[in-house]
C-alpha cells in the first residue's frame, strides 16, 4: 500500500531505539523525510545512517524533556508536516518509593516534552490545513500497573491531552490521535526480562513466559510485540490515508486490555 508520504516531513521524539525508530524506519520506507531526535548525536547520526533511502534524512540532537532542549529543536526545524511524540522512559518502582522528584521527572519527559513540542508545530499545520499528530501512549494508560504507578499517569494524561487537542482541529485536515502499545520487545523491555532472568536464573524466554501468564494474562498474543508492529499502525495514522481518524486512541497491545472498543 502506497501510504503517499512521499512528500512529507516527520520528526519522531526518541527515535534512535525501540518503537521510535521503528516509527522512523516505516514512515521512511514510506518515502517521508524523517528527523530523528535522542539526546546524543552519535546516536542520532547512526539512526539516520540505517533508515531506508529516499527522503532528506536528518537527526536533530535535543533532550526534549527539557524546556531548553525543544528550543534548540525549534530553532533548527521551524515546521512539520508529521510529529510523533514518542519521547518516554519508563522505571518499575513500588508507589511508596516513587518521590516527588520522581513524579515531576515523568511528567516533564513522558507528557510536557509532547505538549510543548505539539504547540511549536500545531499552528502551522492547521495554517496549511493538513497535518499529523501522534501521541505514543500505552494500555498503561487505561490500565495502570501497580509496579509503576507514576509511569501509567503519564500515559493516560497523554490521552487526555491528545484528545482534547484533536477537538481544536475540527473541520480542518489536520488530526490528532494517541497509538497504545502493550508490551513491546524494545531494548529496555529486553533489559528488564534480562536482569530479571539472572536473578531468576532462568533464560529471557521463560521470563517472557511468565510474565504474561502472571501479570498480563489477558493478552491475546502471549508474547511481546515487535516495535515494527507497533510501527505500522503509526506509518497509516500519519497518512492522508487516515483522514477520517481523528481524536481516537488506537491499541496495538494484542488484547492485553479487554474490551469491546
Amino acid at each position: 500500500m502506497n501510504l503517499q508520504l512521499q512528500d512529507k516531513t516527520a520528526l519522531v521524539t526518541g527515535s534512535t531505539k525501540g518503537i521510535g525508530f521503528a516509527i522512523a524506519e516505516a514512515l521512511a520506507a514510506e518515502g517521508a523525510s524523517v528527523i530523528v531526535n535522542g539526546r546524543s548525536r552519535e546516536a542520532c547520526a547512526k539512526a539516520v545512517g540505517k533508515l531506508p533511502a529516499g527522503g532528506q534524512h536528518e537527526a536533530i540532537a535535543a533532550d526534549l524533556g527539557t524546556a531548553a532542549g525543544a528550543a534548540l529543536l525549534f530553532a533548527k526545524l521551524p515546521e512539520v508536516d508529521i510529529l510523533v511524540n514518542n519521547l518516554g522512559i519508563f522505571e518499575p518502582k513500588a508507589f511508596p518509593e516513587i518521590t516527588d522528584a520522581d513524579w515531576l521527572r515523568f511528567f516533564e519527559i513522558n507528557v510536557l516534552s509532547g505538549i510543548r513540542i505539539t504547540r511549536q508545530y500545531l499552528p502551522g499545520m492547521l495554517k496549511k490545513n493538513w497535518g499529523r499528530v501522534i501521541f505514543i501512549s500505552s494500555e498503561s494508560g487505561l490500565q495502570p500497573p501497580p509496579e509503576m504507578v507514576h509511569y501509567g499517569m503519564t500515559k493516560t494524561a497523554q490521552l487526555s491531552v491528545s484528545r482534547g487537542l484533536a477537538e481544536t482541529t475540527t473541520g480542518t485536515g489536520v488530526t490528532v490521535n494517541a497509538v497504545l502499545p502493550g508490551p513491546t520487545r524494545s531494548e529496555g523491555v529486553i533489559d528488564f526480562f534480562g536482569k530479571l532472568a539472572v536473578e531468576a536464573k532462568k533464560s529471557p524466554e521463560q521470563m517472557e513466559k511468565e510474565f504474561f501468564k502472571l501479570h498480563r494474562p489477558s493478552s491475546i498474543l502471549q508474547r511481546l510485540a515487535e516495535p515494527s508492529e507497533v510501527a505500522s499502525l503509526v506509518a497509516y495514522l500519519a497518512s492522508p490515508l487516515s483522514s477520517a481518524t481523528n481524536g481516537a486512541a488506537l491499541r496495538a497491545d494484542g488484547g492485553v486490555y479487554r474490551s469491546i472498543a
